[in-house]
């Protein structure tokens, strides 16, 4: 196990579809006990399977689990399913998975190399968050553009960024995940 930031939180939750995608939403005492109003690195076990996550805010003050095809198929998960939690904050964040224009923007930048490798996973995570922040293209392109900009001039994390809100373009509305 890594450090941790506070105590394991414990819960039940029912999974929630969102078109065709697949959430946990945290019920609000436990979203509660988490120690940030935006993501939240944890060591999770989702009815008995244990994995390492970041846990999303919704910007409500609440926060959400994502549910992968993967964690679906292991836990034969469907709307309306119930999922027993065991949440432990920890400071040790997970990489992310590096979308493929960002990641392609990062490549032709080798100059980058050795500074995107000396900041955080968590900062990491901030901005991928930021460039897929968006539906539209234009604006996400945009994004990609100022990040290697950002990056070259000292910038560690995208500025002016709410963490509290819910970025996936596919499941929020004005930073807040759809009802």
């Amino acid at each position: 196990m890594s450090p941790t930031t506070s105590a394991t939180i414990t819960g039940r939750a029912a999974v929630r579809a969102i078109d065709e995608r697949l959430l946990v939403p945290l019920p609000e005492e436990a979203s509660a006990q988490l120690p940030s109003r935006g993501q939240v690195a944890a060591q999770a076990v989702l009815n008995g399977h244990e994995l390492r996550t970041v846990i999303e805010p919704d910007g409500r003050k609440g926060h959400w689990l994502r549910i992968d095809d993967a964690l679906q198929q292991a836990l034969d998960l469907q709307e309306g399913s119930a999922v027993e939690f065991a949440l432990t904050p920890t400071k040790a964040w997970p990489e992310p998975e590096i979308p493929a224009d960002l990641g392609a923007a990062l490549a032709e930048a080798d100059d980058l190399d050795e500074t995107w490798a000396s900041i955080t996973p968590m900062a990491r995570w901030e901005w991928v968050r930021w460039v897929g922040a968006t539906r539209s293209e234009t604006t996400r392109a945009r994004r990609v553009e100022v990040s290697i900009d950002k990056l070259r001039h000292g910038s560690r994390r995208p500025c002016c960024f709410d963490l509290s809100s819910c970025t996936d373009p596919e499941l929020a509305r004005s930073g807040k995940l759809r009802e």
